[in-house]
């Protein structure tokens, strides 16, 4: 009941709170183009239901920063997650969870560091080390161990919008060694479709593996996608966004489906 208002609320804002505001400009294909150098940070809630061990509501902190050396783009960005759970719930940042009852807290932060080149033909790329620290404020929430490996992106405009790929694979090399070794695949397609107006079209599924695992439990596949809109509140630029997922594959103790809303920040560098 709780989570329906949370979400009836959130789908309000989206639709009427922001169409009472007029942005001067159509920002929305400088927010999505990384290569414009805004800083952004998402906050973005997500409803998790339809797991056999309960429901989950996460919060991801998501801040982009980029900078430039030289030749060279840096895009740094941190993934942030505070958790409520209702028990040991599966999902792309936690493949492994112990099992238990109700937690809450921080969960394992997520740093990846890509780098790309100043100068670009039809593709923005970028390639970086990606870590995984072991900050989990409860062993439901986190995987107890320290992973690193590797992180990659490329991006295509295509004038109506673009499409991004990114993904990282990590492996464990320290941590609790009572808990289970990470051996973690996360590949992101995102398409963005401009609507004019500040609005948009959305679809960023995280796909996820989980290599320790067999085959039958392995994979975590949603499908689905959302809308949103940028606008100012005063100077401040903001993004809403609203969106809804459905796993087509998914292991034992996964959630059926998410509803996830989106409110993000944009500073210029």
């Amino acid at each position: 009941m709780f989570s329906s208002r949370i979400i009836a609320g959130c789908a309000a804002l989206l639709v009427f709170g922001m169409s009472a505001l007029n942005a001067e400009e159509d920002p929305s294909k400088k927010i999505f183009h990384p290569i414009n150098a805004f800083i952004t940070v998402p906050f973005k809630t997500t409803f998790d239901r339809g797991a056999s061990n309960g429901s989950g509501t996460i919060l991801n902190i998501m801040p982009f920063i980029p900078a430039t050396m030289g030749d060279w783009n840096l895009f740094n960005r941190a993934i942030i997650p505070v958790a409520n759970v209702d028990g040991a719930i599966v999902g792309p940042n936690n493949p492994s969870p112990e099992q238990g009852g109700v937690a809450s807290g921080l969960g394992d932060i997520n740093y990846a560091l890509l780098l790309s080149p100043v100068k670009y033909d039809k593709f923005i790329w970028g390639v970086g080390p990606a870590i995984a620290l072991p900050s989990a404020s409860d062993d439901q929430l986190g995987s107890g161990k320290w992973s690193t490996g590797v992180a990659a992106m490329v991006l295509k405009d295509f004038g109506w919008g673009n499409v991004l790929l990114r993904g990282s694979q990590i492996w464990s090399f320290a941590g609790d060694t009572e808990r289970k070794n990470v051996n973690k695949l996360v590949i992101e397609p995102i398409i963005t479709y401009n609507m004019g107006g500040g609005w948009h079209l959305y679809t960023d599924p995280i796909i996820s593996a989980n290599w320790k695992s067999d085959s039958h439990n392995r994979w975590i596949v949603p499908l689905g996608g959302g809308f949103g809109r940028t606008f100012k509140v005063g100077d401040q630029a903001l993004l809403a966004r609203l969106e809804s997922y459905y796993n087509v594959e998914k292991p034992e103790g996964a959630p059926g489906y998410s509803v996830s809303f989106t409110l993000q920040f944009v500073f210029p560098k």
